[in-house]
């Protein structure tokens, strides 16, 4: 494909695959915005919908399931946590839409079945799949997760229903990505994320990626806290007031730990287990007596066998939902407390947590809390939740020794809270958009160009830029390409940084490489500085090295340069280790086991040669500006200790820190990593390779380091820069250089 056919299909926008569907035909029940969710759901084919408790996801995904069966004649399969199965049957009766459990027939047009008996579901058989209570892909090393995403690829038509995709971690959105098939989760780190080193599972969006993420969620996902989020009314959508109270039992009486006066607050979890225990009777009262005070419903939260246990006998009208039970048994329990058989119920989050609707309770008490912030918001969601009447109460029961794990929910609540205010404000003008056919103006693209005595600086695409220059008009050329997305410097699809792997790099980069082969003066050279990457286990699936080197150099060889030399540029490793965190070289690996040990990761400049007869010798001169910085006119022939320095085939001297002033470039979102390269390597690599009054190239020119130096040393300069701050910055420090240059004439 030419090089606009490749722009267009690089966008990271999933296209529909869906059919489109008149909304005014949807069920009448549906409310505005959940009839233009489910249409744009359908044209999409393949979505997710992360609506908030009591919004209707379970309304959302039977009309949809129901709209996938009568368009393909084909059975569509729903996946539900326990017993939200049997709820999610009644609540397809109330709207005229038949669901049949798959255990009693595989004949009906839409058939459900619990997560725990996915093994016994044949998933070709189907023409869509939903996922009720979809958050179960967080669990990313799950086998269930891997099962769903893998057997799925082959259905058509797929949809995914959370209330929480958890804001603040990437990976659910990832693995949701996956699932709807718009891109791998390791595709995903790879194109907008950075690992800041350390911490293995921490990964951060990239300041530049942050529009074009969000911009790429929204064209397969929806995210709604409330209707007004898309630009609905919010009437008939108003949660009552969450009260949450804290009860806390004291440990006095306790023995203390030998040498203390009185009991510690516990700061491990190993400590937090051994307080529970302790206080399993003293908070199981405090949580029966709350339930015994009133006739009304209550829901009973635990974590520990021994709390259920205390807490059943203390309640004579209560039952327990317990992991042992049969599956029968927790959903016939559930479904009594939903009915109102049962006044009590005792369970823990991990069971029964997730997908039910229990708006006829509105008192809740947590005997102790987990550090699991997830299953602590789902519960309370349970009751707290769209549809609600009455004010809900949540006690806390912890022992006063526990306080940390308090605190610790807390601090993850006020984080998710920031988060999903942060996600639905970055997704809502492309979901207003895309849902409700909401145009926004669009950003475009740029072309500038800006002269000098000697210099030419363009704005724009350096591909379609380079490929207007005349044919062998380039002298040298050097510059440090973008590193295969280990930095991002634009959001733009033409930023070869932007790729989502080194194969999109790859075939990005080549077509600059033919038209840098072209330019070139035959006999002349190339020279770029680069490094070979780090990969993580995380994005690349194991910890090593990628021969970044080694790729560039055969892209090159393969558009028709020779590989001419070579040369390692010392980088300090413990400069290195305390900026990455890189496990490889921190000491303490050393200790444990050396085998994932590794040396420092140094730069290269390597030069390619286009082959044939130079007609224009290269000097190979002490040019203006080297050696004192004050020499304006060449001093001769490079002397033999300079050569013999130069000729080396690892350069220790080089100062890192000798590199063009880049503050100014930066704007709001940028990454830090500006990567300027040295000038100490320019001026080399000009001092060997070109002649006073070639023309020097630089396709990524940046700040204009290289025309900086060019300038300086007498060369001609032409560049080109995508990012405008950059190139605005590049075009001051190329005058800079320019008026120096005069004033020493």
């Amino acid at each position: 494909m030419n090089y606009t056919e490749f722009l267009k299909n690089k966008k990271q926008i999933d296209p529909d695959t869906g059919f489109a569907f008149d909304k005014s035909k949807l069920n009448d029940h549906l409310f505005g915005f959940q009839r233009d969710i489910v249409a744009w759901a359908l044209k999409r084919g393949r979505a997710c919908i992360f609506a908030d408790c009591g919004l209707g996801k379970t309304i959302m995904q039977i009309e949809w399931a129901h709209r996938v069966n009568i368009h393909t004649s084909r059975p569509v399969l729903i996946l539900a946590p326990l017993a939200v199965s049997t709820q999610t049957i009644a609540e397809g009766k109330k709207f005229g839409i038949d669901i049949k459990h798959l255990e009693e027939t595989r004949d009906c047009g839409i058939v459900i079945t619990n997560y725990e008996r996915l093994h016994k579901c044949v998933l070709s058989d189907y023409s869509g799949i939903v996922l009720d209570e979809s958050s179960i892909l967080k669990s990313y090393t799950g086998h269930i997760r891997t099962q769903v995403i893998e057997e799925s690829r082959s259905i058509p038509f797929r949809l995914a229903c959370t209330a929480t995709p958890a804001p603040n971690d990437f990976m659910e959105l990832g693995n949701h990505a996956e699932f709807v098939g718009s891109m791998l989760r390791t595709e995903m780190l790879s194109m907008f994320f950075v690992h800041d080193g350390g911490e293995t599972q921490k990964w951060r969006l990239k300041g530049h990626a942050r529009t074009e993420f969000w911009k790429w969620v929204c064209s397969w996902a929806v995210m709604i806290r409330k209707p007004s989020d898309l630009g609905y009314s919010d009437d008939n959508f108003h949660v009552p007031n969450l009260q949450t109270h804290s009860i806390i039992v004291s440990v006095d009486e306790y023995e203390c730990a030998d040498g203390l006066l009185f009991r510690m607050p516990a700061s491990s979890l190993q400590e937090r287990q051994k307080e529970r225990k302790l206080t399993v009777n003293d908070r199981a009262v405090e949580s029966a007596r709350l339930a015994n005070s009133d006739k009304n419903q209550w829901l009973i939260w635990c974590n520990l066998n021994d709390e259920a246990a205390h807490i059943k006998s203390m309640i004579p009208d209560s039952v327990e939902v317990s992991g042992a039970d049969s599956e029968e048994s927790k959903v016939e329990k559930m479904m009594g407390f939903t009915s109102g058989k049962y006044r009590v119920m005792i369970t823990k989050p991990k069971i029964a947590g997730f997908g039910m609707n229990w708006q006829n309770c509105h008192n809740m008490a947590f005997v102790g809390l987990s550090d699991s912030y997830e299953q602590y918001y789902q519960a309370v969601r349970r009751c707290w939740r769209f549809g609600q009447k009455k004010k809900v109460n949540a006690y806390i029961i912890t022992a006063s020794t526990e306080g940390a794990v308090v605190e610790n929910i807390k601090r993850k609540e006020r984080d998710a809270q920031h988060m999903a205010m942060e996600m639905v404000s970055n997704m809502h003008v492309y979901n207003e958009e895309n849902i409700r056919g909401i145009k926004r103006d669009k950003g475009e693209y740029k072309v500038k160009t800006e002269t000098g005595k000697g210099w030419i600086a363009n704005l724009g695409d350096c591909v379609e830029g380079v490929s207007n220059l005349p044919d062998e008009s380039i002298g040298y050329t050097i510059y440090s390409p973008p590193f295969a997305s280990l930095y991002t410097y634009s959001n733009s699809d033409r930023d070869m940084g932007n790729c989502k792997d080194a194969d999109e790099f790859a075939i990005h980069f080549k077509y600059l490489a033919g038209e840098l082969f072209r330019v070139t003066q035959t006999g002349r050279l190339m020279s770029f500085h680069c490094m070979n990457l780090p990969t993580s286990k995380c994005r690349d699936g194991v910890i090593g090295l990628r021969d970044f080197r080694g790729e560039l150099i055969r892209i090159f060889e393969d558009a028709g340069f020779t590989f001419h030399s070579e040369v390692c540029i010392w980088k300090d490793p413990v400069t290195a280790m305390q900026r990455t965190k890189a496990i490889g070289l921190l000491h303490k690996q050393l200790c444990k086991d050396s085998a994932l040990s590794r040396q420092g990761i140094p730069d290269y400049l390597v030069t390619m040669r286009k082959a044939g007869e130079n007609k224009h010798p290269v000097k190979g001169e002490l040019d203006w500006f080297a050696g004192d910085k004050t020499t304006f006119k060449s001093t001769g022939k490079l002397s033999i200790d300079i050569w013999q320095r130069y000729a080396s085939p690892v350069w220790m001297d080089i100062n890192p820190s000798n590199t063009l002033q880049h503050r100014s470039a930066k704007e709001h979102g940028d990454e830090r990593h500006i990567c300027p390269l040295q000038l100490d390597v320019i001026e080399r690599g000009m001092q060997l390779w070109s002649n006073e009054g070639d023309t020097v190239l630089s396709p990524f020119m940046g700040i204009a380091s290289e025309g900086f130096t060019a300038v300086r040393l007498g060369r001609k300069f032409v560049g080109f820069e995508l990012k405008e701050s950059y190139f605005n910055q590049a075009v001051k420090n190329l005058a800079m250089a320019e008026k120096e240059t005069m004033e020493l004439i």
